[in-house]
């Protein structure tokens, strides 16, 4: 259930703790000039997205997970199906990566969150949990 918690927070961009507000600003990952702006707290449960100032920065390690994943997805498709040439090969896993660079980006801060806050149905529909605790 941890998984699917936390797939249905990074897909959807919503709160890992309530699962109703929106982390991010702008709900497309490719508005770049919107792409680094977080709302400071949930509008649902008032979660401090950003509690500390270098909170984020383990998000970093997720976000190298995640590339080399997308990597690995590719050497392995190339391998086995492809066949391209390696400089075909390694313009196009760099291009790629750039492309998905904003979603990779978005998805790693939201399962930084994640490791952090995790998903608690109390918070989902119940006020008078939120107030106590804040």
């Amino acid at each position: 259930m941890l998984i699917v918690n936390m797939l249905y927070s990074m897909l959807f961009n919503k709160c890992s703790r309530c699962h109703q507000g929106d982390v991010f600003i702008s709900k497309n990952p490719y508005n770049l000039s919107k792409m680094f702006q977080l709302h400071k707290n949930c509008s649902h449960c008032n979660l401090e997205y950003v509690n500390e100032p270098s909170f984020f920065y383990g998000a970093l390690y997720v976000s190298y997970a995640i590339s080399s994943g997308w990597f690995m997805i590719w050497y392995a498709l190339e391998y086995t199906l492809l066949n391209w040439e390696t400089l075909t090969f390694a313009l196009f896993v760099m291009g790629f990566i750039v492309i998905v660079s904003p979603l990779t980006l978005r998805w790693s801060r939201l399962i930084w969150l994640n490791f952090f806050y995790k998903y608690d149905k109390r918070y989902k529909n119940n006020m008078e949990v939120i107030k106590q605790t804040n």
